[in-house]
């Protein structure tokens, strides 16, 4: 009798682990699930191969990337709805198959049009589960933990960020380029098999129906900015028909929205000031975070005279302290309060490009790791806040829509810092050189001109922030 008691007991008791457990093993599910675009950074160094296997110029290269981030900034908020409609782990799964077979196109492309193909087919898939992840991942949990499972969900996709580099090199150098899309397929169809273990959310009782005109004008308008935002390096007459089709698209869809009983779009929500101020943050945080990526490579080689594989190494310090940055925001957020654990974020962002932009000829590795882990801690931090605040602003029925403005705020950071500050180091690089200034000079006072632009922008959010205190939504 006694035996079987405890037979029970073990029983019941494995029971309960198992259940505690599958929360934790879900969020890996997800966190493998988005990681092919996390680790799509391990292209970054295949793409001198790549310029010289389809035998194409410099330039044309870029849009390998292009037209990845145009297709999933611009699909992400359809997508985010897609889920809020039909069920966000069918979505998920559905963007896991569909990365799938995006990467083997690009793995297989033989010609450079096949390869762009396959890309724009990888950022829909990308969308797909992007958009659906922090839903699925703050379902997991009781609510009362939501920053902290964004933050462990953050740390995952820093960790893969930061990996990489490092596995694009390794593998590029014994398998060639097309490795860097091939060894990810194995990792989505992994997480496409386990994803079935995740719970079945099916569509809120309250969750909008998809209108399938409105996402069309939302896809068309995001594109147009982005390609408006991306083209005016090349191209101004290009960029301004491409904004304007976006002005277009969107007086179309401000109209269409105004007269729909469920928009696509939460206007109501974007008019808020307080909301408004938040994603003008975000964007703001990435887009002056861009200058890492844009210029310290080119200072870790002209300058600091690094060799390429300790510049990359020395470079993933930034990734690194998103993880630890990513971590303590979910942990702190409880005990201080999610706004203001953004606002440490955007502090900690500003005080490491502050440091960087002190940067000489002068400066140790470690002064330079220290620098760049400080911008990861803020950034990490900032996400996981930004994110948060998002999600609590708007109901649980359109969770989707929540977790894809983060992504969508990111993007337009993105193509900003990339056409603002490159256009503002060109500007002050060209005025260092008319001054009689060497060419390595001329960069080194560049570098600064652009880094105290960018630590000085985010020191206003900052101020406004914390005079401003209402500027950022309430907690809840």
């Amino acid at each position: 009798m006694l035996g079987c008691r405890a037979g029970a007991r073990a029983a019941t008791r494995s029971r309960l682990e198992m259940s505690a457990a599958r929360p934790r093993v879900g969020l890996l599910i997800i966190g493998l699930g988005t990681s092919p675009a996390a680790l799509d950074t391990s292209l970054n160094i295949a793409l001198p191969d790549v310029t010289a296997a389809f035998a194409i110029a410099l330039h044309s290269v870029q849009w390998v990337v292009i037209s990845y981030m145009l297709t999933y900034g611009s699909l992400m908020l359809v997508c985010g709805r897609l889920g809020d409609a039909f069920g966000h782990r069918r979505v998920f799964q559905l963007g896991l198959a569909v990365t799938a077979f995006g990467l083997s196109a690009c793995g297989l492309a033989r010609g450079y049009g096949w390869l762009l193909g396959g890309r724009a087919m990888q950022g829909v898939g990308i969308a797909l589960c992007l958009s659906c992840a922090p839903a699925l991942a703050t379902r997991l949990y009781p609510e009362n933990v939501r920053a902290r499972v964004l933050g462990t969900l953050g740390a995952l996709f820093a960790l893969f960020t930061a990996l990489g580099p490092f596995i694009g090199g390794m593998l590029l150098e014994r398998f060639g380029w097309s490795a860097v899309f091939w060894y990810r397929v194995p990792l989505v169809l992994t997480a496409l098999a386990l994803s079935w273990l995740l719970p079945e959310h099916r569509a809120h009782p309250g969750a909008p129906r998809f209108d399938t005109a409105s996402a069309a004008l939302l896809a068309l308008t995001i594109s147009g900015a982005l390609l408006g935002g991306i083209g005016v390096q090349w191209d101004v007459r290009a960029a301004g028909v491409a904004a304007l089709l976006a002005l277009g698209a969107l007086a179309a869809l401000l109209r269409r929205e105004a007269r729909a009983a469920e928009p696509i779009v939460p206007i109501a929500a974007l008019r808020d000031v307080g909301i408004g101020a938040l994603h003008l943050a975000g964007i703001c945080m990435h887009a002056a975070s861009f200058a890492i990526l844009l210029l310290v490579p080119y200072y870790l080689a002209q300058v600091a005279d690094m060799p390429a594989a300790r510049g990359g190494l020395l470079l993933s310090t930034a990734a690194v302290g998103a993880i630890g940055g990513s971590l303590a925001a979910g942990r702190l957020a409880s005990l201080f309060g999610t706004r203001r654990i953004a606002c440490v974020g955007v502090v900690g962002c500003a005080a490491g490009l502050a440091a960087v932009g002190s940067w000489s000829h002068a400066t140790p590795p470690l002064g330079l790791s220290a620098a760049l882990l400080l911008q990861g801690v803020g950034v990490g931090m900032f996400q996981v806040a930004y994110t948060d605040l998002v999600v609590a602003t708007m109901p649980i029925a359109e969770r989707g829509v929540a977790g894809s403005l983060a992504v969508v705020t990111r993007t337009i950071g993105v193509v900003g810092g990339a056409a603002g500050l490159s256009a503002l180091f060109q500007w002050a690089q060209v005025r260092a050189l008319a001054a009689g200034l060497p060419a390595s000079e001329a960069f080194l006072a560049a570098f600064h001109v652009t880094f105290a632009w960018t630590w000085i922008g985010l020191s206003a959010v900052v101020f406004l922030t914390l005079v401003r205190p209402s500027l950022f939504v309430a907690e809840r």
